[in-house]
């Protein structure tokens, strides 16, 4: 594993972030369903806000009367749902009261649910009625249900952009440790009643987690660990690409379009990291929105190597899936999110203005994201 670092993983709403922040644990992964074999992709996510405003009731940002009197949010919150055709976001939301984690160990009890490094286990379920008569729960209809192992086989440490000095003075206003870019699940999933089961070396699974006072914007995240080398026609078990960003702010200060890439390659880094001056990375990215499919490409050199990204995701499988921040405003309401999509990498090994072939790559149940804020309105 490249440097690995669960203490990334911790709870980190402290001091002020307590009062304005929010904190999630995010996985992904693929399942297949018990009677037809069929291939689904789903994702977990377990999410706090503001919990030092919170206690018994759950203060949803979005609620018409909280908007009107400018009162933040407060909850934990269960978000869970599918990609692919008829792809939907599920959302439970629980009072400060029922959500801990202690100070010095990943054990998230959110309810009913849980959270750890090796385990998770949980269930959502919200109904029509529920949705009709209450749209500030910004999500879908449905039920689903887990019980998985968790085995994260690659991390991608962005190094001393999220290191204990400027978290503990927030020096961004979103942070990111991306701790299992390559991560094996087994177990079962039961989504609207079908059993669907989570096999280890099919599962081609993520785990990350995000904390801060705010989202950024424009919005970009793209993982794969299932990746096959176009050049052997062999399967890359020990490989794993990350791509995370948009426009991150320091102190307050937006910087220019920023990425960080770590393509980890058959047991060797290929890093692309703004922090690490010396490395001296160079990115260069774009996002469409079109008709049927929505693209990335992403560029990006260093001193040792150099990398080309393209995707797609057909968007009738994707989601705007809904966040609102810290403050009660949701800004991104145009956030396309996605599991199935689908590219190529071409990587190369540098020798000064050479640029050597290394490996052509196909790569396959991408998790994709792209967002930039539209306004404040509370639509979903």
């Amino acid at each position: 594993m490249d440097k690995s670092d669960v203490k990334r993983d911790l709870f980190m709403l402290k001091g002020s972030l307590s009062k304005k922040g929010y904190d999630w644990w995010w996985h992904n992964f693929t399942a297949y369903n018990r009677k037809t074999g069929e291939e689904k992709v789903f994702f977990i996510e377990y999410f706090v806000i503001n919990p030092a405003l919170g206690g018994k009731k759950a203060i949803l940002g979005q609620l018409p009367e909280n908007q009107r009197n400018n009162i933040k949010p407060s909850y934990a919150l269960i978000k869970v749902g599918t990609w692919g055709k008829n792809a939907k976001q599920l959302h439970n939301f629980y009072p400060i009261d029922q959500f801990s984690c202690p100070k010095n160990s990943l054990n998230v009890k959110i309810g009913e649910c849980i959270l750890t490094e090796k385990h998770m286990k949980g269930q959502c379920n919200v109904t029509e009625k529920e949705i009709k008569e209450h749209p500030e729960y910004m999500c879908d209809s449905g039920t689903m249900s887990w019980e998985l192992k968790i085995d994260k086989k690659i991390a991608y440490n962005v190094g001393y952009g999220a290191s204990k000095l400027l978290r503990s003075i927030n020096a961004f206003e979103m942070f990111w440790h991306a701790e299992g870019i390559k991560t094996e699940y087994s177990g079962t999933v039961v989504f609207d009643g079908e059993v669907y089961d989570v096999i280890p070396d099919k599962s081609y699974g993520y785990a990350d987690k995000n904390w801060g006072k705010d989202f950024t914007s424009p919005w970009l995240w793209l993982s794969s660990c299932n990746l096959k080398s176009l050049k052997t026609g062999e399967k890359l078990y020990n490989s794993a690409i990350e791509v995370g960003g948009g426009r991150p702010k320091v102190f307050g200060m937006p910087l220019d379009r920023k990425l960080l890439i770590g393509m980890y390659y058959e047991g060797r880094m290929y890093e692309y990291n703004f922090s690490k001056i010396f490395s001296k990375s160079e990115v260069d990215y774009s996002f469409q929105e079109g008709e049927e499919y929505n693209l990335w490409k992403v560029k990006a050199q260093n001193r040792n190597s150099s990398m080309s990204l393209k995707l797609k995701c057909p968007k009738d499988e994707m989601l705007l899936i809904n966040y609102e921040a810290p403050n009660g405003k949701k800004l991104h309401n145009r956030l396309w999110n996605g599991g199935t999509g689908f590219g190529e990498i071409k990587l190369f090994r540098r020798k000064g203005s050479i640029h050597v072939p290394i490996d052509h790559i196909e790569i396959k149940n991408v998790g994709c994201e792209y967002g930039e804020y539209v306004s404040d309105s509370i639509d979903t």
